[in-house]
């Protein structure tokens, strides 16, 4: 019987370089690592090497599945020296959305910040594609080595894991919390000749006439929508959904009059509503938003435990060391309470958050059971 022998080194810049060759006998031998991490019985070998001893079974292959999870375990073990050198090299943030958007704009802003603090270039990488499944899939299989990180938001960590039947990731398998950068409400807005001066009115014209009037959105199965569709469930108001690409042509038609409400962030709407072509009925946020005091919240106005918003937070790869995504915490949540960046963000309709990593994690699980029941009652679904 044969088992794989590998060689493994902890470099400076924390690339672990796995060179496999068959031997006859059992062993796994390390360099570089200070104590063996297995119970199984050890070869002699001289006292710079130390071994880890794996049974073989005849046949047996070591897949990349298998290299991956080796790798991540010897990541671990050097992960509290390594880190200390960490980052050697540039940092990548990929933004799983084009140019532009929400993310990409706080990525970006982030990014400047950190370039200073970390002493090295943080490079926003945008890689968008089947609503954001395509870069985040890519995050969730690059090494955990520090220099690949997630500029995630609600769809891409919350609602897609919901959505998709067969999705390549899990967000509470596959991602390491860091923190949520910035978060901002979901304003529901009217076409200004809808016969309703807030919620309440609009709940009690939907009940007068169930089907008839219609919420657009910037597509299936997105924030807009599904916001909307909770919205339905909980006032318990029958309303026709229609899906556009984009918030774009979603506020044009309802600009025009062609549906009569929707739901989409305070940076999208507020242009319009300040030029009064919409008119803001109600935010979807448990607290009213400096950006429109005058407007109340859904809970105020009887659409009780109503909150939903969009946000935007950053994770790593699962086996990411520990010492990194603490480091990494501490800097962007550092930057984040600044009154410079609060300001900055503040401009562009965003409130800074910047929570610590377990904060983060207990809102990713909550995030994941709502959208999990707004998936539910919306009846969408993507192969």
């Amino acid at each position: 019987m044969e088992s794989c022998r590998a060689r493994v080194t902890c470099i400076y810049n924390r690339t672990l370089t796995i060179a496999l060759t068959v031997q006859p006998y059992k062993a796994v031998v390390t360099e570089g690592l200070k104590n063996p991490i297995s119970s199984f019985p050890r070869r002699r070998e001289p006292r710079d090497f130390k071994c880890v001893w794996i049974p073989a079974c005849a046949g047996m292959t070591i897949n990349q599945r298998f290299l991956r999870h080796l790798a991540a375990a010897f990541t671990l073990v050097c992960g509290a020296a390594t880190a200390q050198q960490w980052p050697t090299k540039p940092v990548r943030i990929i933004v799983p959305f084009p140019p532009g958007q929400a993310a990409d704009i706080v990525a970006r802003v982030v990014a400047e910040r950190l370039t200073a603090t970390l002493g090295q270039q943080v490079i926003v990488d945008n890689r968008p594609g089947a609503g954001s499944v395509v870069g985040s899939e890519m995050v969730a299989k690059a090494p955990p080595d520090g220099y690949t990180f997630l500029a995630g938001g609600t769809s891409a960590l919350t609602i897609n894991v919901n959505l998709y039947r067969k999705l390549g990731y899990d967000t509470l398998r596959d991602f390491a919390p860091i923190t949520n950068m910035t978060e901002v409400a979901m304003v529901f807005c009217v076409n200004p000749a809808v016969a309703a001066r807030d919620i309440r009115e609009l709940i009690v014209l939907a009940k007068q006439r169930p089907d008839e009037l219609s919420y657009g959105s910037s597509g299936s199965g997105t924030v807009s929508h599904l916001a909307q569709a909770l919205f339905a469930a909980t006032a318990d108001i029958k309303l026709r959904h229609i899906p556009y690409k984009g918030s774009v042509p979603n506020l044009t038609d309802l600009i025009a009059g062609q549906t009569t409400l929707t739901a989409e962030t305070t940076p999208t709407v507020l242009p319009h509503v300040r030029a009064g072509k919409l008119r803001a009925v109600g935010v979807a946020s448990n607290t009213r938003i400096p950006f429109m005091p005058e407007v109340a919240t859904l809970d105020e106005q009887g659409v009780r435990d109503y909150d939903v918003r969009a946000w935007t937070g950053l994770v790593a790869p699962i086996a990411t060391p520990a010492a990194i995504l603490e480091r990494m915490n501490k800097e962007v949540a550092g930057a984040l309470a600044t009154p410079e960046m609060k300001k900055r963000l503040y401009d562009l309709s965003l409130v800074a958050v910047g929570n610590t990593r377990e904060q983060f994690g207990a809102y990713l699980k909550s995030e994941i059971a709502k959208w999990a029941h707004a998936v539910k009652v919306s009846g969408a679904k993507v192969e």
